[in-house]
């Protein structure tokens, strides 16, 4: 689904039938300003769907943003400033904003998780837990905010997870099963120091350490040589994220990101005493 595809659904979703109160009021078109305020500090994502559902209902709104995508806003600053046919504008305001205050949301708490892990060489990953439709956007949102993109679907790289390895009898016998079709990397998912000591012996690219508490995870880290990538994932909070980090993995994913993160604060405030 195109970004056209999916504001053309949403606006449909919030008005199948036209904007009632609005029509109701038999109101004229009315030219004015409006402007975007950030209610809280927050970092920025969404632009491009936010300006797309308001042209799509206004094409002749002007918007000026004062801040690109991925950067930093505190708290009272003005995001955009918007001139058109403030009618328009107000039937787009809600799912505009969804968009945005979504997507920023999202760029928001991964720019705190990879903050945590600064000081460290730990990279922030996104997983494939996002909405339907909006996988593209919320992946985006998280680049935004400073973290790495996982895989984006299950054409784009191989994972060996739980199942898998329960459907083939082992890890092993996975691995080698892949690697009868496909000379891609290979990821797989371990649970046990005994998964971890299996997946290194067949030399996987890179080991997803799943559901660890932090000495399982210390004591895995010291079986699995350098050269192999490691991943951390599960339970992963703004709390624990640094203390991981500080064990020498490469990568942790981290799926709250996308299916847990508030909506960011802001508000679109409409001039109607000055036209």
């Amino acid at each position: 689904m195109t970004l056209l595809e999916l504001i053309k659904a949403a606006l449909k979703e919030d008005m199948p039938h036209g904007d009632l109160t609005t029509e109701s009021l038999a109101l004229k078109p009315r030219h004015g300003r409006a402007k975007l305020i950030a209610k809280q500090d927050l970092k920025l994502s969404g632009t491009a769907a936010f300006e797309q559902t308001v042209h799509a209902l206004e094409p002749n709104a002007k918007l000026k943003w004062h801040f690109e995508e991925g950067d930093s806003v505190i708290k009272g600053q003005i995001l955009c400033t918007l001139q058109g046919d403030l009618i328009q504008i107000l039937k787009a305001e809600r799912v505009a904003l969804n968009f945005l205050m979504h997507l920023t949301g999202i760029a928001t708490l991964t720019s705190q998780f990879v903050a945590k892990v600064a000081p460290t060489k730990t990279k922030i990953l996104d997983t494939r837990k996002t909405l339907p439709g909006y996988r593209e956007l919320e992946k985006r949102a998280v680049v935004h905010g400073g973290g790495q993109n996982h895989r984006l679907n299950l054409s784009s790289a191989i994972l060996i997870k739980d199942n898998h390895i329960a459907v083939m009898g082992g890890i092993a016998k996975a691995v080698e099963r892949t690697r009868s079709h496909t000379d891609a990397a290979i990821e797989v998912e371990a649970r046990t120091i005994e998964d971890v000591k299996e997946c290194v012996q067949q030399k996987v690219q890179r080991i997803l350490l799943d559901n660890m508490n932090n000495e399982l995870l210390r004591k895995c880290l010291e079986v699995i040589p350098d050269h192999l990538q490691t991943e951390a994932s599960g339970n992963m909070s703004l709390e624990r994220v640094a203390s991981v980090a500080e064990l020498g993995v490469d990568f942790i994913s981290v799926g709250a990101l996308t299916h847990s993160a508030p909506s960011a604060d802001i508000s679109l405030m409409f001039d109607w005493e000055n036209p």
